[in-house]
């Protein structure tokens, strides 16, 4: 069973999310909140699979909230998708850094929501190839963090092939079916990498694919 925490100051939009995932037989809102505050305090209460947080909230926002969240040993767990009215804007980028594993625009069809959420909870990060690219776009000339990406040499072979894949947007299915292994070893090997590269999370994996020259932007 997939535990969801829905935060939204909208009742109405939280109503509208809890309809579509209440009628999932493997899928359980399990609490709501509405605001930051009370989502980080119902997260530790609860221990979600998967918490759904508006980007913009009034008091402690959704950043910050995903910050916290992130931050916090005890909720390691807990996968942030940020729900957001405005697509690709600053405060997503800010939100990813922040640890989200993705987002979703609030107008999303039912079907793409709910696969979204299997997704989230399975630990692959909600970040599609039209995503990366933006990111590239935004952050590959960022400075990253001292330390970030120093162990490139310690990288297999098979880790810098599920590197390249990542940054191309592919999820961890996707990524095994590429490599012909099974999806907990492509994970395996996108989680060595991560550590051997301190990469905080996979928007930051996708990053330093592209400075490092394991991936190019196509067209390049």
């Amino acid at each position: 069973m997939i535990r969801v925490l829905l935060v939204d100051d909208q009742p109405l939009i939280r109503s509208g999310f809890r309809a579509l995932l209440d009628l999932e037989e493997d899928i359980e809102v399990v609490a709501e909140a509405a605001d930051g505050q009370q989502a980080l305090e119902l997260a530790r209460e609860h221990l979600p699979d998967v918490a759904l947080i508006d980007i913009q909230m009034p008091g402690v926002d959704g950043i910050e909230a995903t910050r916290r969240i992130a931050a916090d040993p005890a909720l390691a767990g807990v996968h942030v998708v940020i729900l957001t009215n405005y697509g690709l804007d600053e405060y997503v980028f800010d939100a990813l850094r922040a640890g989200a594993a993705g987002f979703l625009v609030k107008d999303i069809v039912p079907d793409d929501f709910l696969h979204a959420v299997r997704v989230a909870a399975r630990g692959d990060a909600l970040l599609a190839p039209s995503i990366t690219r933006k990111l590239i776009n935004r952050y590959v000339t960022t400075p990253l963090t001292t330390g970030v990406g120093t162990g490139l040499e310690e990288l297999t072979s098979r880790e810098r092939e599920a590197v390249a894949l990542v940054a191309q947007g592919l999820s961890n299915d996707e990524i095994a079916g590429r490599m012909v292994i099974s999806p907990m070893t492509a994970k395996t090997h996108i989680n060595r990498a991560m550590t051997k590269l301190r990469a905080r999370d996979r928007a930051q994996l996708v990053v330093l694919a592209y400075e490092s020259g394991l991936a190019a932007p196509r067209g390049s």
